[in-house]
């Protein structure tokens, strides 16, 4: 039996990919959480083979709990499934640690087919990230500027160019607005940009809004 916990802040998500996962018998859900703290918790609480795991979560970041997670030589096997399309996170999430990348946008059979995957001990990735591994390592020295921002500097990128406020911004991934400003200072400064205004352009020609 694949033991799965699952870390998703929106209920709702977390209900349709338990509802998924009920349909394989051979993969049962152990524990659920909505934020970092509560995914600490479930882990101490319960055996698990396979995390999956949201990117867009308040406080910790999806990124950040990857990174965590190596750095503790945790043994659990994590599926990344976001909302961000793959071309934005799914290099990223792989080289933090993840064991596959799949958009919510798929099929529910793919999800299933996913997490037996990464329970083997094996990488998931849909052909067109398996292109991009290629082509990132034919060419890493070509790579776009915003692949140096962090997790919250890239989130920061996105919202703004979205059109929201940094107080909004703040409340969204609980952060303080000061600290918001300094991660758009970060953004400004590692994309040679001026203002707001170039932040978006960048973004829409990017394709990351």
């Amino acid at each position: 039996m694949i033991r799965v916990i699952l870390c998703d802040d929106h209920a709702v998500v977390r209900r349709g990919i338990r509802d998924t996962i009920s349909e394989a018998v051979d993969i049962r859900v152990v524990g659920e959480a909505g934020s970092y703290p509560e995914l600490r918790e479930q882990l101490r609480k319960n055996e698990c083979d396979v995390l999956v795991l949201d990117l867009n979560m308040p406080g910790r970041g999806g990124l950040e709990v990857l990174q965590a997670l190596r750095e503790e030589g945790s043994p659990v096997k994590t599926l990344v499934v976001s909302m961000y399309p793959e071309d934005q996170y799914a290099i990223r999430c792989l080289r933090a640690g993840a064991r596959g990348y799949l958009n919510k946008a798929g099929e529910p059979a793919e999800l299933i087919a996913a997490i037996r995957t990464v329970f083997q001990g094996r990488k998931y990735v849909t052909p067109e990230v398996a292109e991009m591994l290629v082509d990132s390592l034919n060419a890493p020295e070509d790579q776009a500027l915003h692949a140096s921002l962090s997790e919250r500097e890239l989130q920061t990128l996105q919202k703004i160019a979205s059109g929201k406020k940094l107080s909004d911004i703040a409340d969204e991934l609980m952060l303080s607005p000061k600290t918001v400003s300094v991660y758009r200072a970060r953004v400004l400064e590692k994309l040679h940009l001026a203002n707001n205004a170039e932040l978006t352009v960048y973004a829409i020609r990017n394709n990351l809004v």
